[in-house]
């Protein structure tokens, strides 16, 4: 069984949950939680599996945490580290933006060499656009606790089912 750290960065508390419910799925897995703004970069290097989240902030902007942490994943080489991604978003108020964040943390880690697991399907999702789309899908899991706070669970529940086979 592969070594999993849940690393994510949350302003108001939304990825935090996200990331304790992921935690909680993945109990039999013994996951790491950690909040991005408490750790260093080598710690991304230890475990086998990474699984990362960020908030997505007023026009595609990613949460201040992960925006300090940046300049260290330049210096990441995670080649051979498989690597999911889950986020916050508001596809209401920010329809154009929903989920952005993803795709700038898509965008960087991709830099390092890492393999990226757990793309989700657009369908079910209402939104106008989103910088983390990749070939019509989503490159990790968005969520949307203000709005669609009702799926959340179920959301996390198939997204965690779907890792598992990287897990082992």
């Amino acid at each position: 069984m592969k070594s999993i750290a849940i690393i994510y960065g949350s302003s108001t508390g939304n990825t935090k949950y996200a990331a304790e419910l992921i935690a909680k799925k993945l109990a039999g897995y013994s996951p790491v939680l950690k909040d991005i703004a408490d750790i260093v970069s080598e710690e991304l290097q230890e475990p086998g599996v990474l699984i990362l989240g960020a908030s997505t902030w007023s026009i595609g902007e990613l949460q201040d945490d992960w925006e300090t942490f940046f300049p260290q994943i330049k210096k990441l080489n995670l080649t051979g580290k498989t690597v999911a991604l889950f986020g916050a978003g508001d596809a209401e108020g920010y329809p154009d933006t929903f989920a952005d964040a993803l795709g700038i943390l898509y965008d960087e880690f991709a830099k390092t060499g890492c393999t990226f697991v757990g793309e989700v399907s657009t369908e079910g999702y209402t939104f106008d656009d989103s910088q983390a789309l990749r070939n019509g899908n989503f490159v990790g899991l968005p969520l949307d606790e203000d709005n669609e706070s009702d799926q959340t669970d179920s959301r996390i529940e198939a997204w965690v089912n779907s890792l598992k086979q990287y897990l082992d």
